[in-house]
């Protein structure tokens, strides 16, 4: 099901937010040996945090979106991992 994303959030984003951002780019960065200072990266930074103020927030489904929006499928028939969340103490 295509979700139809409604409205942007002007909210300014959180420290939880930002880690969730910060954990999809180190990973698509590293799987995709995209260097963090290249235009390549900004791009990708930029596509994360406009997906994620539209109301994308979970992070697998970001890494999806980039993926597709970037053109970063793998070539060699190998899937790409999912962005795992760090365990948080209860």
């Amino acid at each position: 099901m295509v979700q139809t994303i409604l409205s942007r959030s002007e909210v300014p984003l959180d420290s939880r937010d930002l880690e969730t951002c910060q954990r999809v780019f180190d990973k698509l960065s590293a799987d995709h040996a995209v260097a963090r200072d290249s235009d390549e990266a900004e791009r990708m930074a930029s596509i994360i945090i406009e997906l994620y103020r539209q109301g994308v927030r979970d992070a697998n489904h970001l890494q999806s979106m980039v993926q597709a929006a970037r053109g970063l499928f793998e070539t060699n028939g190998r899937p790409t991992t999912p962005v795992t969340a760090p365990a948080r103490n209860r």
